[in-house]
């Protein structure tokens, strides 16, 4: 067996072999068969917890996401459903990956990759596992190989994975479907709460993060949101409302503290269980959705498509009639 192999890199990878895993990620990347080969290696396995680290452009989601990795290494706080229990001893967290998806150019299909650049100091660390996706212009920010690309890191061992995205307005909050617990960073002066409910944002937070605390306006942010979520329905889980100074590092502990317990409630209520259902039956639907537009891409380059075309165009058939043909023929 060739040490490129996927079965190879797989075992390589659980070893530690960072390069191996690097490597997987590309076949993922690159989908086709090389890709279904990763996935049948790590399917099988448990996934990572994910964190989603979401908001608009500028909001400093970076530079949390950097500070939030040192302060992951230390270990999951240890919580009851909310609060510390006395005496007891942090769950180690022995590595941590980061997957940041970067935006796509809709004209050369190239990625700016530059989340990476922020997160230098933890280059040489070799428990830290940093891998900058593109979203190659899926609708949302989420290429549709960041779910397999989880799994892997999963299954090679890493128990914690942020996934730090683009953002890109209202069609961000797809970062809900991909985490266990949704960090929504705004920052003072971030906008009316009409906009705010308009982006799904009260929706899909389980944390927010009013980063840039340091400015004015903060306080008022806060309080703006607050506002929101008492307007809403009532829920189990009050998404708490937390200030970060994500440059200094000011708050990132109390953020990672609130990760921990939203994570001791999913798992208290059972609902980590429901919430992974329910993304396993959403991935199944994305790879059939893919699959069966990959044979629709064949179907539209045979000459009974091109003659269904013209039929369409001289007004001797309508679209649907054509379509019903071409798929029975299909």
């Amino acid at each position: 067996m060739s040490r490129g192999e996927p079965a190879a890199l797989f075992e390589r990878a659980v070893g530690g072999d960072r390069g191996a895993l690097a490597r997987l990620l590309s076949f993922v990347e690159g989908g086709g068969e090389p890709s279904r080969a990763v996935a049948r290696l790590s399917y099988r396995s448990e996934p990572p917890y994910v964190v989603g680290i979401t908001g608009a452009p500028g909001a400093g989601k970076s530079t949390l996401t950097d500070q939030l990795v040192t302060v992951v290494r230390s270990g999951w706080p240890a919580v009851a459903a909310s609060d510390p229990i006395p005496g007891a001893d942090a769950e180690p967290v022995e590595q941590i990956a980061v997957l940041a998806i970067d935006p796509t150019s809709p004209f050369t299909g190239g990625a700016i990759l530059g989340d990476r650049a922020r997160m230098q100091r933890h280059a040489t660390d070799p428990t830290v596992f940093i891998r900058s996706m593109a979203t190659r212009g899926h609708l949302g920010g989420l290429a549709l190989a960041v779910p397999d690309a989880l799994r892997v890191l999963g299954a090679v061992g890493i128990p914690v994975v942020v996934v730090e995205t683009v953002g890109v307005g209202q069609v961000e909050v797809e970062v809900a479907g991909a985490s266990d617990t949704t960090v929504v960073v705004v920052t003072p002066g971030w906008g009316d709460s009409l906009q705010a409910a308009k982006a799904g944002l009260l929706e899909v937070a389980d944390v927010f993060v009013i980063n840039k605390a340091d400015r004015p306006g903060a306080t008022e942010a806060g309080r703006d949101l607050r506002q929101m979520l008492s307007l809403g329905a009532p829920t189990e889980w009050n998404p708490p409302i937390l200030e970060t100074v994500s440059t200094t590092g000011e708050g990132v502990g109390a953020l990672w503290a609130a990760v921990a317990g939203h994570r001791a409630y999913l798992r208290a209520s059972r609902l980590l269980e429901s919430r992974r259902a329910v993304r396993v039956e959403k991935e199944l639907r994305k790879v059939l959705a893919a699959r069966i537009e990959a044979r629709l891409d064949v179907v539209a380059g045979s000459a009974e498509y091109k003659e269904a075309v013209e039929a369409v165009r001289e007004g001797r058939a309508d679209p649907y009639e054509v379509a019903e043909a071409l798929l029975e023929s299909s």
